[in-house]
């Protein structure tokens, strides 16, 4: 998409929109090799190749920042009396980043900051109707009655104001604090609103802009919006168009991230499931407890496919007499063989039930298979010497001839 040159420039981060008008001016601007010297030239950012004193022009990650502003601090990148600037408090971002519409000098507060211009254009566009909620302390004791003014408009020099949202917060000797929500932004709107009405402000501090809070932050410090908290200004504003390559995640000082929707979220799902810990020692605790209380409660019952060992050690011993069930394991085979060892073997029975089986019945059939053929020859050693065992079918031979 084409653009205009000096915004293309100042969204790489090289400069204002203003100062990026005069390296135009001054030929230190190229464009696909020729150099620019007009005004008003259109360029591709994804296209062409736009370079600035010989170097191209990588466009910045689109950083979005909540500053809380201090007081005695000015809402702009420089100050030609020296004064401390909101620059000052957000150079660990790596990114050039401006303000989105300005704090008093005296005004403490939520202030955000980017470098995506039309994320600030649009929400500084009067059409945007973007609430701003502060909270101010003014001279004498206000009535619900007083804020009717606030409520339904106040004529100052540049017209009526908007109606503002407005309530009683508490009372400090002849001191009120009062919230108001305004959704337009006029030069020292709050100020003057309280001079036209006859309650001069004494303190005042914006507490939230755009639906994002200064809560958790102390002031100078600074945060990355929230994803969550940058979906709820697109769905409101239609900015910022994208999310994805937003840098996330950085602060400049202890931030509780707790209070965020998205960790509020989170939080709830955690605590509607038990953590995988204290789900592993839960499983632990019942798994033993539940078959032995159903070994004495009910021995007779056939053991239920899958069940455990403890709950097939149990079973063998109170009713030793019930088939076993396929896919038993080696602790069922052993107990059952001691108490029943009559019962016929079965199939794919394993070696430990098998040498079980033959030392208690040996007259008992045994399954065909390298299994059995072994037990049968641990059977013969038991019985009767090797010698006696291979002279007696020679005997019954010459008895036949």
């Amino acid at each position: 998409m084409e653009e205009r040159l000096q915004k293309i420039i100042a969204r790489a981060g090289v400069a204002s929109r203003r100062a990026s008008e005069e390296l135009i001016l001054a030929g230190r601007v190229r464009v696909n090799g020729r150099v620019v010297t007009e005004l008003g030239l259109k360029a591709d950012r994804q296209k062409d190749r736009i370079e600035v004193d010989g170097k191209r022009l990588v466009s910045e990650v689109p950083v979005y920042v909540a500053l809380h502003k201090p007081r005695n601090v000015v809402s702009t990148l420089r100050d030609p009396e020296g004064r401390p600037t909101v620059a000052d408090h957000v150079r660990g971002t790596g990114a050039r980043l401006y303000p989105v519409g300005r704090l008093d000098f005296a005004t403490s507060g939520i202030l955000l900051m980017t470098n995506d211009g039309d994320f600030a254009n649009a929400l500084l566009h009067p059409r945007g109707g973007v609430p701003k909620t502060y909270v101010l302390k003014v001279q004498g004791v206000m009535s619900e009655d007083d804020l009717t003014p606030w409520r339904e408009g106040i004529r100052l020099e540049d017209g009526v104001t908007l109606p503002a949202e407005a309530r009683l917060l508490r009372h400090e000797g002849d001191k009120t604090w009062i919230e108001v929500t305004l959704r337009e932004g006029r030069n020292q709107q709050i100020r003057r609103m309280g001079e036209a009405t006859g309650w001069p402000v004494m303190r005042l501090a914006r507490t939230t802009f755009a639906g994002v809070s200064s809560e958790g932050l102390r002031p100078g410090e600074w945060r990355a919006l929230t994803v969550d908290e940058l979906l709820h200004i697109r769905e409101a504003f239609g900015v910022p168009k994208r999310i994805r390559g937003a840098a996330m995640g950085a602060s400049s000082g202890p931030v509780d991230y707790r209070r965020t929707a998205s960790s509020a979220r989170a939080g709830a799902k955690a605590s509607s499931r038990p953590a995988p810990e204290a789900a592993g020692a839960a499983a632990r605790s019942r798994g033993p407890a539940q078959p032995r209380v159903r070994s004495r409660a009910n021995a007779d019952a056939p053991s239920a496919p899958g069940q455990g060992p403890a709950g097939r050690i149990a079973r063998s011993r109170a009713n030793a007499d019930a088939p076993s069930a396929p896919g038993q394991g080696p602790g069922g085979r052993i107990a059952r063989s001691r108490a029943n060892a009559d019962a016929p073997s079965t199939p794919a029975r394993s070696p430990a039930g098998r040498t079980a089986r033959s030392r208690t019945d040996v007259t008992a059939p045994a399954t065909p298979g390298p299994g059995a053929a072994r037990s049968a020859r641990s059977v013969r050693s038991e019985t009767k010497p090797r010698a006696a065992e291979t002279r007696a079918p020679r005997a019954r031979g010459r008895e036949r001839r």
